[in-house]
């Protein structure tokens, strides 16, 4: 059986939270551009930066408790669904320097450690324009989950007018959480 994205985002935050309580880090990583973090954010959570659902995972980045701990987060809120979304980047960047990307291993992709921190002097190149979302899904037409899908990349992908949430509402029948779908689901677009 393949193991969740999330159980394999909590495996890697908290591999990581407890390096970083015991002083092991890997090279450092430079921060990612704060549009990127907006990408990470837009995976996660839809772009909600107050986000908590109830699923041990917090603020736009989706950050577990033990990971906002470990990397600071505590001076700025209690929580990271708490903190402002500066606060979030701020804790986020100090996860990347010792994690990587592999701290978000679905949204992570956006990242880039190797991108100057936000304010320094290097140029930036322009970001690429976002890709068209496909046309919109016929009547009848299914989606089988696979590993690492989110309702938010689902309804991206297939181009579903009214987001995720118009896909959950589809499908509510089905699913029992909007944060929550397995592999092998079938859900109707």
């Amino acid at each position: 059986m393949r193991m969740s994205t999330s159980l394999l985002r909590r495996a890697f935050l908290t591999a990581g939270a407890t390096a970083a309580a015991l002083g092991v880090t890997a090279l450092p990583a430079s921060a990612a551009a704060p549009n990127d973090w907006d990408a990470v954010a837009q995976c996660e959570s839809s772009g909600n930066w107050a986000i908590n659902t109830g699923n041990g995972y917090y603020g736009g980045l989706q950050f577990s408790q033990s990971t906002w701990e470990g990397f600071g987060g505590l001076q700025y809120a209690a929580r990271a669904d708490l903190a402002t979304k500066a606060q979030q980047i701020a804790t986020a960047e100090r996860t990347l320097d010792v994690q990587g990307p592999g701290a978000w291993p679905t949204c992570g992709t956006a990242l880039d450690p190797s991108a100057p921190e936000a304010g320094t002097a290097a140029a930036a190149p322009a970001p690429a324009p976002a890709p068209a979302p496909a046309p919109a899904a016929a009547s009848g037409a299914t989606h089988t989950v696979v590993a690492g899908d989110t309702l938010g990349k689902i309804a991206a992908q297939h181009g579903v007018a009214g987001g995720w949430q118009a896909l959950y509402e589809k499908n509510s029948g089905v699913l029992s959480s909007p944060h929550v779908i397995m592999p092998g689901q079938v859900l109707a677009l």
